[in-house]
């Protein structure tokens, strides 16, 4: 099979969400006075990260809208009452000290470079297009890709068939012509296998031991394996 094009996860794939929402969190934290009232950073941030997969979800299903669950996350956060104002303040503020800690994995570009000639990109996530072509554009990456796709505007989300399939027909070429890379290993990894693509996942660390996809622990083993793609040839990593 030849591979044509590459579609990318974003988040802890090409963008170091990870570090940055953890610095982000503790630089808000110290100034805005709550690092004592969450016990550490720790644990204002698995709170926060356990709010935002709710209201995600609430967003996600349609039974809100981008903003409305932005502020129900700040709310649920502080426990607090607020007006629409005071949240988007908040929240506003919040996203200024973790955009402030943005920044790429040192692999990325590298391997961008590598599969630059003879191969199209585009990108599929979980979020919305508003926030991750903001995020691509910050961070000098929005011009490497064709298109953008998002889960919020898609009506469909990863692991779904769908969504994968979205991104194939944004490129105008068949599942088996396209890679998919992504860090997570269900979401990622077995949804874009199930879907029909070559799917590789890139583990960051996670500790995760499921047997799915092409695993490799750097970017820099991604154009060899592109370029081979072993998924009717050679034995892979994948389960």
């Amino acid at each position: 099979m030849t591979i044509r094009a590459v579609v990318w996860d974003v988040d802890d794939t090409l963008f170091d969400y990870t570090s940055a929402d953890q610095e982000g969190m503790r630089a808000h934290l110290l100034a805005e006075g709550l690092l004592a009232v969450y016990g550490g950073v720790e644990r204002a941030l698995s709170s926060w990260r356990e709010i935002t997969e709710v209201q995600w979800a609430r967003f996600s299903a349609g039974e809100v809208d981008f903003v409305t669950q932005r502020r129900d996350r700040t709310r649920v956060f502080l426990g607090r009452d607020l007006t629409d104002g005071e949240a988007d303040a908040w929240f506003e503020r919040y996203l200024a000290r973790y955009e402030a800690a943005w920044s790429l994995f040192p692999d990325v570009l590298p391997a961008l470079d590598a599969l630059a000639d003879g191969y199209r990109h585009a990108v599929l996530s979980n979020s919305s297009i508003t926030v991750q072509e903001h995020k691509l554009r910050t961070l000098g990456l929005l011009d490497r890709f064709e298109s953008v796709l998002c889960a919020a505007e898609l009506g469909v989300s990863k692991p779904e068939a769908g969504a994968f399939h979205a991104a194939c027909e944004a490129l105008g070429l068949p599942p088996h012509e396209v890679a998919y890379v992504g860090d997570h290993p269900e979401i990622d990894g077995r949804g874009a296998a199930e879907a029909g693509l070559l799917s590789v996942w890139i583990d960051r660390g996670t500790a995760l031991v499921q047997p799915v996809a092409h695993r490799i622990s750097t970017l820099a083993e991604l154009p060899a394996l592109v370029r081979a793609d072993t998924r009717f040839g050679a034995p892979s990593t994948f389960g």
